[in-house]
Formats: C-alpha cells, structure tokens, sequence
C-alpha cells in the first residue's frame, strides 16, 4: 500500500492552480470535468503520481467557498482490489462508510472509510502500480 494523494476542496480552481503551480512550483498533472457529478478534478504535485504522493484539487461547481472545517477532504490509499480491501478492514473492525463501487459521475471503484477521529480514507484501485 502507499498513500496516493490528499484532496481538498477549492471554491476558485484557477485561483487554486495557480497558486499551486506559479507560486508552489508544481505541475498540474491531470484534470478532469465530470459534468454529471457537477465537479472537476485536478492533481498537482512535484513528480507523477506513480512517483509521488500528489494533491487533489477538488472543485464542485456550485460551492464558491467553504468554511476552513469543510475544506479538507481525505486520504487516499492505493490497494490492489477495493472491494477485497474493504472485506480486510470490516474484518480487523473498521468502519466502511461508503461501500466499494464506482465513484458519482465517473466508473473509478472507490471505497470510504473513516477512522476513529472521523477523518475519511479513499481506497482506490493503485493503477501505478500494475
């Protein structure tokens, strides 16, 4: 397992890019519009994502800002087979908060858990990895 990426969500994403990109010095990596779900993706990091833990810019289209509280998202976590994952952690006595099966909008199978702190950790088939 490796961690993947850390989401948060943004009320402005050109503002956010190129806070990002021209002040940070990141690369935009991928984005993606996902009309149906009414959000855009978009990854930024220092390497690729198969070398490096990158960020995840979310932005739902009809939110022009959050409380700071809101803002942070999740944890993402690379596994070989989500729903197999999922079956491991009910089994060690975690908390599946969103059930395997593909993501709003998209066909990416992803899963939610949540820790004792109710913070949420994405599982996520690592395609890096195959």
């Amino acid at each position: 397992m490796r961690i993947l990426h850390t989401m948060l969500r943004v009320g402005d994403l050109e503002e956010s890019l190129h806070f990002y990109t021209e002040i940070l010095g990141m690369e935009l990596l991928r984005r993606d519009d996902y009309p149906e779900g009414r959000f855009t993706l978009a990854f930024v990091g220092y390497a690729p994502e198969a070398q490096s833990t990158v960020i995840e810019l979310t932005h739902n289209w009809d939110t022009a800002q959050y409380d700071l509280g809101a803002g942070y998202g999740h944890i993402a976590i690379g596994v070989d087979d989500v729903y197999k994952a999922c079956d491991k952690i009910r089994t060690r006595g975690g908390t599946i908060i969103r059930d395997a099966g593909p993501m709003k909008g998209g066909s990416t199978v992803i899963a939610f858990v949540e820790d004792p702190d109710g913070y949420k950790i994405e599982l996520l088939e690592d395609c890096a990895n195959q």
